[in-house]
């Protein structure tokens, strides 16, 4: 081939490829690519990766894993890939077939573009294989089917596997001993004693002891100063201590369960004469008879008679005083053990005398605290003195000091002499002779009258009424007194209740409550009470005039509108009509006759139904029947929801998100692929035009050079003119490798949801945000 015909190959091949559409990317996932990440698309904002491999492995065990990419661009379309070093990647059990395992069974990927997350099971190598790296790349891509516009981002992991296990470990034999060493556990020891700690430490794993605690415990409390010390020196106790001891057994790694000593030892005192005193207590050490010298004279206090009393140490006659006249409880009558004290001087000892404090007084005959020479009755103990010489003693004398009187039998101050009434309290005079006493005659200076029952002043002799205050008189005779008598000359009538000058008896309404008396008699309420039940409201005004707690019955249904907890029997709960703004006595709030609890609407006249539970009634709602969609504002059939272009009634969709209707983007299309058609046409004419330049070139130099042996082209028939001069190039415009899914048809069904089925064959769903794949 000469150099014109190469230069016209190569525009030729320059050229086709400069017409073919850019490469599409692989929707079924590649292997081995997570190392590297998804190099051959053009990436934009960088992605979110999440997954949930192990920080540690167990050897063979097998993990299920997710992966999830987020973020970069908007659309539900990815993929992944996911290399081990170590290891089995494996699809899972159940759930979506949304993975491919290579034949390695140490990568995984995707097998369609549809997801964002996926799940495979990872099974660990065998123990002690080491660390297991992990390879991931994960892409959120924008769905138009090229690589370009999509974003990616990649990470690697290294798991090491999990480590083995510490056993912590146990303290045992714990006790204190008074010698180092094995020994016996003690329960006492001498103050001039050190102390011991001891135990066992086990560990199941052969571990040594490491960092193990131990703790003194004087009376029950740590005493931090001794720590970790073996031996309790006998400076550290005194007498009296109980000391335990604990353990906290350590291997270094890890703390066992704290062991408290089998025994504790009470820190004791020696006793030298075995009395039972310890002795640095003991005034007496080597005298087992005596331990204690109170009063610090020198006497042991079981020899000394006055242990507390160093100026006494003997008592001759026994009686707790001492014979040392000149010391401390000394003993005025030393050989008498009757008496050691004579306190008034008067020689007779104060245990023998009356009185040990009165010297002009020794005896008291009838023990009444009075001494036989001053008492005026010395032999009898109630008496003392006489004071108004009636020859009764004071105290029994009711009057002492009045020589004519000595008895009040009824105690009321006057003497049985001069008391009219001597053996009633309450009397002692009777004016009017009546044989009532004046205290008890309400009419003292009248013998006719002595009660007056009602306290009216007027004597139960005269009055008409005596246990009435408030009447005397009853003029008609008809048992009602004239005071409380409307009526007092008419014995038929007594009572007007209503004031209005008709007898009760003969008034058919008593109470003016607007009910005849013997209509009250049916109902059971008062016939003299307007308001029966206390209430407020009257008889005939309330609908339960029996009970206090209610006075409305607005449903007529016999349950008060208080116990009633549907007044207006519209369905709905009053409490709910509160809350709902309804009026809870009106059954139908907006008056459009539906009843309250029947109108999705209570209170909007113009709504009452809500066919798809959209909150948007059914007489606003363009479409009653769809959840998902209300308003059409372009009025071409779509809900604005679904509809990419609400406001446009000639575009609904815009399948690939461009911001380009369908219908705009059709005829875009068809009229981009005339032009390019156009333009592969001009190119093969161009093409064309220059092989027969060259071969009409070629031919005119064969003309010129005779010597040139020509051999002529075979004649070609009419059918021959009908096949393609070049039959390996084809003259139709280049195809799309892959052209996306267009929209063959789209519906709404009777439930109002929008669905579309695809080119591909798929059948996609409108959920209200985005298409979703069925």
């Amino acid at each position: 081939m000469n150099v014109i015909a190469r230069s016209f190959a190569v525009l030729i091949i320059a050229f086709m490829v400069l017409t073919l559409p850019s490469i599409e990317s692989n929707s079924s996932g590649v292997h081995n690519r997570a190392g590297s990440g998804c190099t051959c698309h053009y990436s934009g904002n960088t992605p979110t990766l999440s997954e949930n491999f192990p920080s540690t492995y167990t050897g063979g065990q097998t993990y299920n894993i997710q992966i999830s990419v987020s973020g970069g661009v908007s659309g539900s379309n990815g993929g992944f890939n996911v290399v081990v070093d170590k290891g089995t990647l494996s699809a899972p059990a159940v759930g979506i077939m949304s993975v491919k395992v290579d034949s390695s069974g140490q990568s995984v990927t995707h097998t369609t573009n549809s997801y964002r997350s996926w799940s495979f099971d990872w099974t660990a190598p065998t123990s002690g294989s080491g660390n297991v790296a992990v390879d991931l790349a994960v892409m959120s891509a924008n769905g138009n089917n090229r690589n370009s516009g999509d974003a990616w981002t990649t990470s690697s992991l290294t798991i090491p596997e999990a480590g083995p296990t510490n056993t912590a470990p146990s303290a045992t034999n714990v006790y204190i001993s008074d010698v180092p060493g094995p020994a016996s556990a003690i329960t006492q020891a001498y103050y001039d004693m050190d102390l011991f700690s001891n135990y066992d430490f086990n560990d199941a794993d052969g571990d040594a002891d490491s960092g193990t605690e131990l703790r003194w415990l004087k009376d029950g409390t740590e005493v931090s100063q001794f720590n970790d010390i073996n031996l309790l020196s006998q400076s550290a106790t005194s007498i009296g201590d109980i000391w335990t001891m604990t353990i906290l057994p350590s291997d270094g790694t890890d703390f066992g369960a704290k062991v408290t000593s089998s025994n504790s030892v009470e820190i004791i005192d020696y006793d030298a004469d075995g009395d039972g005193y310890g002795d640095q207590s003991d005034a007496f050490p080597n005298d087992e008879n005596e331990w204690a010298d109170t009063d610090n004279d020198g006497v042991g206090d079981n020899a000394d008679a006055f242990d507390d009393d160093n100026t006494q140490t003997t008592d001759s006659d026994g009686d707790g005083y001492g014979d040392n006249a000149s010391g401390n409880n000394a003993d005025a009558f030393p050989n008498d053990a009757n008496e050691w004290a004579d306190s008034d001087g008067d020689g007779v000892g104060d245990n023998a005398d009356a009185f040990p404090n009165d010297p002009t007084e020794t005896v008291d005959s009838d023990l009444d605290g009075v001494g036989d020479n001053a008492d005026a009755f010395p032999n009898d103990a109630s008496e003392t003195a006489d004071s108004d010489g009636d020859s009764v003693g004071d105290n029994a004398d009711a009057f002492p000091n009045d020589a004519t009187e000595t008895m009040d039998s009824d105690s009321d101050g006057v003497g049985d002499n001069a008391d009219a009434f001597p053996n009633d309290a309450s009397e002692t005079a009777d004016s009017d002779l009546d044989g009532v006493g004046d205290n008890a005659d309400a009419f003292p200076n009248d013998a006719s009258e002595t009660t007056d029952s009602d306290g009216d002043n007027v004597g139960d002799n005269a009055d008409a009424f005596p246990n009435d205050p408030a009447e005397t008189m009853d003029s008609d005779g008809d048992m009602v007194g004239d005071n409380a008598d409307v009526f007092p000359n008419d014995a038929t009538e007594s009572s007007d209740f209503d004031a209005d000058m008709i007898g009760d008896n003969a008034d058919t309404d008593d109470d003016n409550d607007g009910l005849l008396d013997t209509e009250e008699a049916l109902l059971g309420t008062d016939p003299y009470d307007a308001d029966t039940d206390d209430d407020d409201v009257n008889d005939f005004e309330d609908a339960m005039p029996l009970d206090a707690t209610e006075t409305m019955d607005t449903d007529g249904d016999g349950v008060g509108n208080n116990a009633d907890t549907d007044d207006d029997a519209d369905g709905l709960y009053d409490l709910d009509e509160s809350s709902m703004g309804t009026d809870r006595l009106n059954p139908d709030s907006d008056d459009d006759g539906v009843l309250d609890g029947e109108d999705v609407f209570p209170l909007d006249a113009t709504e009452s139904s809500d066919s798809d539970n959209d909150g948007v009634g059914d007489n606003s709602d363009a479409f009653p029947n769809n959840p998902l969609e209300t308003v059409d504002s372009d009025g071409d059939g779509v809900g604005d929801r679904a509809d990419a272009f609400p406001d446009d009634a000639s575009e609904t969709m815009d399948s690939d998100g461009d911001g380009v209707g369908d219908n705009e983007q059709k005829a875009q299309e068809e009229k981009d692929a005339a032009r390019m058609q156009l333009i592969i046409v001009i190119g093969v004419l161009v093409v064309l035009a220059g092989v027969g330049g060259v071969l009409f070139m070629r031919r005119r130099a064969s003309g010129q050079d005779p010597q040139k042996e020509t051999t002529p082209l075979p004649e070609i028939g009419n059918a021959d003119l009908a096949q393609p001069l070049y039959p390996t190039q084809d003259t139709q415009p280049a195809q799309q490798l892959a052209a996306a899914p267009t929209v063959e048809n789209q519906w709404t069904d009777e439930n109002g949801h929008t669905w579309r089925r695809m080119s591909d064959g798929s059948t996609l769903w409108w959920n209200g945000n985005d298409w979703q794949n069925v």
